[in-house]
């Protein structure tokens, strides 16, 4: 019977689907027929496997040649699928052997010479094959990625007539090598360091506070105090991911056609896009879904300067990711899940003219300035802390050396260390019974604590970020009850609500 099965996989955001490919050959007029839900990429596969079948060496069969991706309802995209079709042709037609085919899938695109090309976003592919240990092959450009899974069941074709001599036992094909380590070098590479910075101790206060407790961060001053400086130093205080963590926040780079560099692969994303970003650029989507930058910045951190800058809509599109960790990007085709838990840090300016007390502004113009900001976006952030022009002679004085980012990061180790032995999360993700069970908080403190958010006209969201905040600045100052100090501290990071009272009082 003139008929063969390969198993390959589809794309489907970060999950890899089982594809089979059935290839029938039928007497009849010669003809090439591309069945299950195939798109315009995958229907090109016709021209592009019958060119490399013959200039590989190999018979193409002048028959009626019936392809079906199974399963039908599922769309089909890209030119993984051509090196499984070839494959099943030339079993079908009986030019390679059948049983050669059993537990291996095989996914590549082919060049017209019979090479096979790199393709995009094949890592949830290899962590698919790895959880069911199904031997795989991949293109050999396609190494780096299988490198970072470690998987011993992945080899690598470079040729569809080295393939076939594989497959009929004559040769192997090279795979992983055994012991093979990924080197993190970001101690060899210049980094950025919090001792650059003239002043500003209450803002690298707040950053060390932001990083102990994951807590979404926005950066209020004028222009050219630092905002930006800060912001980009603050991945030197986040410890490096852990295997599961790295892989999973690869794995989403690799679904978004990104390379992924095995030297940072430990190392926490960070984003930074502009503010002509769109909400799609942002959140993700598009007619064949990507991830988008919130889920790029997964397990990191997405720095958006000039927030103020960014139109509202698009802002507004981060507030549900923000909660719920992940986005659900719902489309006629396919409803896909990315996740996307990042940790948020903004800088804007107080006024359209850069600073409050410049006259240029009126306090209704600034009103409406930051009116593009909506409260329910406000109130996602945990710390709103003011960057102030530096006094006069704080660049020209001699002063003692500043702390460095290193020993910060000592800091903010350990008191991640206290919070997952306590909760096993994080405190920016303490629930609001975890807090009453585990903050360790006095009532007459919290009684204070909710005296001061209903004066300040804060919410009750408000009111538990202020515990998750107070709770961190006790942690870094290693103490197992929250005192009245601690959260006096976190009701002083919030310095937008502060500039909007003193607004409102000028009326």
């Amino acid at each position: 019977m003139a008929l063969a099965c390969v198993a390959t996989r589809a794309n489907k955001g970060v999950e890899a689907p089982l594809v089979t490919v059935e290839v029938h050959l039928s007497n009849g007029l010669p003809a090439f027929n591309l069945v299950g839900l195939p798109e315009t990429s995958v229907k090109e596969a016709k021209e592009r496997v019958r060119s490399a079948i013959i200039n590989a060496g190999f018979e193409f069969p002048m028959r009626r040649i019936t392809v079906n991706l199974a399963p039908a309802d599922l769309p089909k995209q890209g030119g993984r699928y051509d090196l499984p079709i070839a494959i099943g042709i030339l079993a079908a037609s009986d030019q390679i052997p059948k049983k050669s085919l059993d537990k291996h899938e095989f996914v590549g695109e082919l060049a017209l010479s019979g090479h096979i090309r790199h393709c995009h976003g094949l890592l949830p592919v290899i962590v698919e094959a790895r959880q069911q240990d199904t031997a795989l092959v991949l293109p050999l450009d396609n190494r780096s990625e299988a490198e970072l899974v470690g998987f011993n069941k992945v080899y690598f074709a470079s040729h569809l007539q080295g393939l076939s001599e594989y497959l009929h036992g004559q040769s192997q094909l090279p795979g992983i090598e055994p012991g093979l380590e990924w080197i993190n070098t970001n101690d060899a590479e210049p980094q950025l360091c919090f001792s650059d910075v003239v002043g500003q101790y209450q803002a690298k206060l707040g950053l060390e506070i932001a990083a102990a407790g994951n807590h979404n961060l926005l950066l209020l001053g004028p222009p050219g105090t630092g905002k930006s400086m800060l912001a980009s130093r603050m991945m030197q205080l986040l410890p490096p991911l852990n295997y599961d963590e790295a892989l999973e926040v690869a794995t989403l780079h690799s679904v978004a056609g990104q390379f992924i560099d095995p030297h940072n692969f430990y190392r926490r994303p960070f984003r930074n896009p502009h503010h002509t970003s769109s909400a799609i650029s942002l959140v993700g989507g598009g007619s064949n879904p990507k991830p988008g930058e919130i889920s790029l910045a997964h397990r990191g951190v997405l720095f958006l300067d000039e927030v103020v800058e960014f139109p509202r809509k698009v802002l507004d599109c981060l507030r549900e990711p923000m909660e719920a960790g992940e986005v659900v990007i719902s489309r006629a085709a396919a409803k896909l899940t990315f996740a996307s838990r990042f940790q948020l840090i903004a800088a804007m300016n107080p006024s359209p003219c850069g600073d409050t007390n410049n006259a240029r502004a009126t306090p209704d113009q600034i009103q409406r300035y930051l009116s593009r900001l909506s409260g329910p976006f406000l109130d996602r952030f945990d710390l709103t802390i003011e960057v102030p022009r530096l006094p006069d002679g704080a660049l020209t004085q001699k002063t003692a050396a500043a702390e460095t980012s290193k020993s910060i990061a000592l800091r903010v180790k350990a008191a991640r260390e206290s919070q997952l032995a306590r909760a096993g999360v994080l405190n920016s993700d303490l629930t609001a019974k975890q807090l009453k069970q585990l903050g360790n908080f006095k009532q007459v403190d919290l009684l204070f604590l909710e005296q001061s958010v209903n004066k300040l006209g804060l919410s009750v969201r408000s009111y538990h970020r202020l515990q998750r905040v107070a709770r961190t600045i006790a942690d870094l100052n290693k103490c197992t009850n929250v005192e009245r100090r601690h959260i006096a501290q976190a009701l002083g990071y919030r310095a937008m609500d502060r500039l909007l009272n003193s607004l409102k009082a000028q009326y």
